[in-house]
């Protein structure tokens, strides 16, 4: 299986701006999505990207977020600008177990460790 580590999580300020990374061990040409789970409450699903491209994001990052591939790295990521306290989670990539994946966790396997995002008012 796929292994995925997950790194760019820090401290940010309100209206900043940060990019995660998502490493993976080998090739795959599923789409692979982030999720995120902030304190107290379940993991949410964030956005996803097919391996052509294609992406689908959750309503309240749209215009703040983008997801991108290298698939020569087998490395994804997520820009994230114009953060929010509520954007505060851990967050985790993982891949999808199907190219008809979008938003629900169940759909995807090998999860990293996830990183924390904290951003402060």
């Amino acid at each position: 299986q796929v292994q995925l580590v997950e790194s760019g999580g820090v401290l940010v300020q309100a209206g900043g701006f940060l990019r995660l990374s998502c490493a993976a061990s080998g090739r795959t040409v599923n789409p692979m999505g982030w999720f995120r789970q902030p304190p107290g409450k379940e993991r949410q699903f964030v956005a996803v990207v097919s391996w052509s491209g294609t992406t689908y994001y959750t309503d309240s990052v749209k215009g703040r977020f983008t997801i991108s591939r290298d698939n020569a790295k087998n490395t994804v990521y997520l820009q994230m600008s114009s953060l929010k306290p509520d954007d505060t989670a851990v967050y985790y990539c993982a891949v999808a177990r199907t190219w008809a994946a979008r938003t629900l966790s169940s759909e995807y396997d090998n999860w990293g460790q996830g990183t924390q995002v904290t951003v402060s008012s």
